[in-house]
């Protein structure tokens, strides 16, 4: 294995075959900095490792912003194919070939690692405008240095993923115009997707944290038996036991925290057994709120080591 590190960007290189033979390289990419940011400006003298086969294909893994992937891509272009990891169905994705041994959009089965126990699957439910998706967003973000092996997974389709926590607000401008105009919708076939990518991720990653919208739904069951543990975050003190019958009673999950959602600035605790319950504000875009320390321990113990 052969490894470069150029400023935050750590690429590393090795040789490995999938179950069915097929000989690749796996490049990884590992984001160095305590807040895995990176900057444009460091793809001038950004080098790939050493010893690259252009005679076989390259499988591009790691969680990095689609600018570098691209880049990577285009550099990686003499190779005889180029996939991309798709860590919620362990496979690697064909983007590019000047083989016949692959085609476009073809998937190339990854070897599972053997009797590996699945992670935490860690449900964030509530009612809607409570802070679910920044509470999400904020968890992540707080174990990331620590547990870089954990996941965030949006199994909804409002359009708000991390990218739009994370703009600027320069950048952003109205962000719940840009919300609408990146929505979707429900489809029979969106829940059992996330639910298969969800087991999937857990069958490799030490923590998957999953937002999961605002509404009680029967058709989030899929979901209910892909997860293993819940938190709710609710600014209608009526609506929390309604979760808890949908996760804890139907869904057999456990319960990790309640937090009581408020728009000012408060933190209080009432109680840590059997489970974390308080009531914290504010949650609103744009303002980084820090965490509370018995959050966090709270769901730092469900990280499988």
């Amino acid at each position: 294995m052969t490894n470069r590190v150029k400023k935050n960007i750590c690429l590393s290189l090795s040789h490995q075959q999938n179950p069915q033979g097929l000989k690749y390289q796996l490049l990884s990419i590992e984001l160095t900095s305590e807040d895995r940011i990176i900057y444009p400006e460091e793809l001038t003298d950004l080098e790939l490792p050493s010893g690259i086969n252009t005679t076989i294909g390259v499988i591009i893994s790691g969680r990095a912003p689609i600018w570098l992937h691209n880049y990577l891509v285009h550099e990686l272009h003499p190779t005889a194919w180029i996939a991309s990891y798709e860590p919620r169905f362990h496979c690697a994705i064909v983007v590019a070939t000047h083989s016949r041994l692959v085609k476009i959009g073809q998937r190339i089965g990854l070897e599972q690692q053997q009797d590996s126990p699945l992670c935490t699957g860690l449900m964030i439910v509530g009612p809607p405008n409570s802070g679910k998706s920044l509470l999400s967003h904020a968890l992540f973000k707080a174990l990331l240095s620590q547990f870089p092996n954990i996941y965030l997974q949006r199994a909804n389709w409002d359009g708000e993923g991390n990218y739009v926590l994370e703009l600027t607000p320069e950048a952003n401008g109205d962000g719940e115009t840009f919300k609408a105009a990146n929505k979707g919708g429900l489809t029979p076939q969106f829940f059992p997707f996330q639910a298969e990518a969800i087991l999937q991720l857990r069958r490799q990653k030490s923590l998957v944290i999953v937002d999961v919208g605002g509404m009680v739904q029967p058709e989030k069951q899929p979901i209910l038996e892909a997860c293993s543990h819940y938190l709710i975050i609710s600014s209608l003190p009526e609506e929390v036991e309604s979760w808890h019958k949908f996760c804890r009673d139907r869904g057999n999950l456990k319960p990790v925290a309640v937090i009581h959602s408020k728009l000012t600035e408060c933190e209080v605790i009432h109680q840590e057994q059997p489970y974390l319950e308080m009531t914290c504000g504010p949650w609103v875009a744009g303002q980084n709120r820090l965490l509370s320390p018995a959050l966090i321990t709270a769901v730092q113990k469900l990280v499988k080591i």
